[in-house]
């Protein structure tokens, strides 16, 4: 009889053994490639320091941190008891946002607080993650550098609990989902805090139209719980002068994914780069100018022109 041919290597592995020993071998070859690379090694450097010494703040911190997300969750609680969330009682700060959105809150707000802050600070560590890991996974070495720059700003986020980072996120994210929940996304961000309006440029052209549509239902809304609004702003504008706030900029990292891809995320940084720009607009307009001219009648061309275009910017046009 013949040896069976399963085993090999004097009996002690058989094939599918000795493929798996081939894919992990195929695998730490490609890692010890990525080590080779100095733009990666310095990526990784770049984010361990970062992701450290923010660590380093949100632990020394302590119990004082999650101020904010604690603001949120008696908010909620107070409201459910009859009180008044814009005027509460004790150490907490006021909640600040719209009276609809209590509700949103409102399944994080029942559980208890340590929990709470928990599922909070661990949720958004982990959608931050993700982000990471996609725009990584692209430009390594830019994504670090960005991460770095900005981190002082997802730190303060991280250890006051503030929503900003989570509204980031949602602006982020509504640029990988359908062009309804892309605008509600960017409508509840808009609506929190009107610095997200701008991003309604990086979104999708029916997501944009779906954006000014939730934004609509948003004011409808409002007007139904007009009291408490009115509420909301005298709470909103009692602050008196505040400082900058530089936790706000971590709102850029929204802009990461229509900028990564484009061919070089950074080109606009170049000094040769907003010259060529303005020559190419300078000649559309020129050309449009003419356009309109030859088409007997001006006024009614260019208003025929920008209607297309705003059509076509919110999806509602081929």
């Amino acid at each position: 009889m013949t040896r069976p041919r399963a085993l090999e290597l004097g009996g002690l592995l058989n094939r599918p053994t000795l493929r798996r020993a081939g894919v992990f071998r195929r695998a730490l070859r490609r890692e010890v490639h990525r080590l080779n690379d100095h733009r990666r090694l310095v990526a990784m450097v770049l984010l361990m320091l970062t992701f450290g010494f923010i660590a380093a703040g949100i632990l020394a911190r302590g119990e004082a941190a999650g101020a904010d997300a604690r603001a949120y969750w008696a908010a909620v609680r107070i409201w459910l008891n009859g009180g008044d969330p814009y005027h509460p009682q004790g150490s907490f700060l006021p909640y600040v946002y719209a009276p609809w959105m209590l509700p949103l809150f409102a399944p994080w707000a029942l559980l208890p607080w340590d929990v709470a802050l928990f599922v909070w600070r661990g949720g958004t560590i982990l959608l931050w993650l993700w982000t990471i890991d996609w725009a990584y996974r692209r430009h390594a070495l830019e994504t670090a550098i960005v991460v770095a720059i900005l981190g002082f700003p997802f730190g303060a986020n991280l250890d006051l609990g503030n929503i900003t980072l989570l509204l980031a996120l949602m602006l982020f994210g509504a640029q990988f989902v359908g062009p309804r929940l892309a605008g509600l996304l960017w409508a509840a961000a808009t609506w929190m805090k009107w610095l997200p309006a701008p991003f309604l440029l990086v979104l999708a052209p029916r997501a944009r139209g779906w954006g000014l549509v939730w934004l609509a239902a948003s004011v409808i809304l409002t007007l139904a719980t007009l009291p408490m609004t009115l509420q909301q702003l005298q709470t909103l504008f009692g602050f008196g002068p505040r400082p900058i706030r530089l936790d706000y900029l971590v709102l850029l990292w929204a802009l990461v994914p229509w900028l990564w891809r484009r061919e070089e995320p950074f080109d606009w940084v170049r000094p040769s780069f907003w010259p060529a720009r303005l020559k190419d607009w300078r000649d559309g307009a020129t050309a449009r100018l003419a356009s309109w001219r030859t088409r007997g009648n001006p006024l009614g061309a260019a208003w025929h022109d920008a209607s297309v275009w705003l059509l076509t910017f919110l999806g509602l046009r081929a």
